[in-house]
């Protein structure tokens, strides 16, 4: 195929309610990186080797919004596969950020055709360049783009490229995200359900408003009981809490699997005596470190104990909110102070109890339209023949597992058929996105694309990871609300585990 890569070349995509700034095309070549999977959420580890792609960036505005946004995608010369595959953010990024090296190099090494946003927020990775465009006034444009609206943007331009530039449109489209990119393929799935017929939407930020306002309980209850556990008083307690639960689901292997059977308290462990690393020295276990473990795991509540969010899972790491000796705490709020106070001199740390129940309403109030992906209703979604798929850590010390259990229990009251469009994974002992001491699911995309255009619908997903004593252990993860429960044999083995 003769593929001409210059911006006379290639036809300037049509955006509904946008207008073109500008377009560049130009070839790379001999493009070489190695893509861990710790880095390429969804796939496994990819070698890309001189590569040879177009890149195309398209700049254009949403006229009347004063906005500039940026999307780029890459479109390999030989080998591609017919499909698009786009890719998310995360953090405060929507795309086009650091990580982005990674997950289009690591679509592109598949044969992919690879697209990412900005969102007209530039590098920014923390929004106290653009949240505010005078104190007391938000720039919502931005949060409406960072939310929802250059999603389908970036659908329409990536596919539009392909089309202009290989002659014709992709096969399939795809979504691939974690976190915010996450959350990303959960606003598509609801907002804009054609845009992809595939969407792998892990470790989701959908409850955007609830989850960041919950992150500050633990840091504000120090402040409001007056105490400062060390990180290592945190680690000892995580560590106690693996070893209390992780021989309920019949595997001693150091992760908790069956969460609903650990029953484990942290003030059971005050007083009692460890090793702190930091200090050097053993040290008795405090209750301020107790009533932290407890404010993590439990999520905010009221003064009067009324729920308001899921916490972190026994088995996370807490250590950010203990204090390490000689060691200035980085905390910083970019939140409470420039979203809901609207003011960058606004100190989150001196919220009284009331004033933080108050500030956690307001945010919802006022931010879930543009952030809350939480919808349940994906009937657009699964009349389109869509298919979406989730995996989330239970060791996720970000963003609690209980977000997307409640999400998918939701979605799940409404379609009793869900899993014929919509299957969420537990990975017990994984973090947030990769990391942590559990397996990370390295073909959840494979799966999706099986899913999508073979009807072969996943009914495990293999994990490997280390366990306690070095040795490789072989997992399944089940469909929710199925686990996976040891029957026998070698423990070692995924064939001595089976979906209940």
């Amino acid at each position: 195929m003769n593929l001409t890569c210059s911006p006379s070349a290639i036809q300037s995509p049509s955006v509904f309610g946008a207008e073109i700034l500008n377009l560049s095309a130009a070839w790379v070549t001999n493009y070489t990186r190695t893509i861990p999977a710790t880095f390429n959420y969804n796939h496994g580890d990819v070698e890309l080797r001189n590569a040879e792609f177009c890149n195309i960036t398209v700049t254009y505005t949403h006229p009347g919004y004063d906005d500039r946004i940026t999307v780029e995608t890459w479109l390999p010369r030989h080998g591609w596969n017919g499909r698009l595959q786009a890719t998310g953010g995360g953090g405060w990024q929507a795309g086009r950020f650091v990580l982005s090296q990674f997950f289009m190099g690591g679509a592109i090494g598949e044969g992919y055709a690879a697209t990412t946003t900005d969102a007209g927020l530039g590098d920014a990775v923390f929004p106290a360049t653009w949240a505010l465009k005078s104190p007391g006034n938000v720039d919502y444009a931005a949060l409406h783009n960072l939310g929802s609206r250059s999603l389908n943007d970036q659908a329409v331009i990536g596919k539009g490229l392909i089309r202009s530039f290989y002659g014709r449109d992709p096969d399939y489209s795809y979504w691939s995200g974690c976190s915010q990119g996450g959350r990303q393929g959960l606003m598509l799935a609801q907002r804009y359900p054609t845009a992809y017929d595939g969407i792998a939407a892990s470790a989701p930020a959908q409850s955007w408003t609830k989850f960041v306002s919950a992150v500050y309980y633990p840091l504000l209850m120090r402040e409001w009981r007056e105490v400062s556990p060390l990180a290592c008083e945190l680690n000892f307690l995580t560590a106690e809490a693996i070893a209390h639960c992780d021989p309920k689901d019949g595997v001693v292997d150091g992760i908790i699997s069956n969460l609903t059977a650990c029953d484990y308290s942290p003030y059971t462990s005050v007083n009692q005596t460890f090793h702190c690393s930091t200090l050097n020295r053993t040290i008795a276990l405090s209750e301020g470190a107790a009533i932290i473990a407890d404010a993590a795991w439990s999520g905010p509540r009221t003064r009067d104990g009324k729920f308001l969010w899921y916490g972190v899972n026994p088995g996370s790491d807490i250590s950010s909110y203990g204090s390490v000796p000689g060691q200035k705490s980085t905390q910083a709020d970019v939140w409470f102070n420039l979203f809901v106070a609207k003011n960058a001199s606004f100190e989150t740390n001196k919220m009284t109890r009331a004033e933080y129940e108050r500030a956690f309403h307001l945010a919802s109030q006022e931010y879930t339209d543009f952030m809350d992906a939480a919808d349940p209703d994906l009937s657009e979604f699964r009349k389109a023949g869509g298919k979406l798929i989730t995996y989330h850590g239970m060791a996720d010390p970000s963003i609690p597992t209980k977000d997307t259990e409640f999400y998918y229990n939701a979605v799940t009251d409404l379609f009793p058929d869900v899993q014929e469009f919509y299957r969420f994974f537990e990975a017990p002992g994984l973090g947030h996105c990769s990391g942590g001491v559990g397996g990370q699911p390295i073909t959840t995309f494979d799966a999706l694309r099986q899913w999508v255009e073979n009807g072969t619908a996943p009914e495990t997903l293999p994990v490997e990871y280390a366990g306690s004593d070095g040795a490789k252990q072989s997992r399944i993860l089940c469909p929710y609300p199925a686990q996976a429960k040891y029957i026998g044999g070698d423990a070692s083995s995924a064939e001595s585990f089976r979906c209940v």
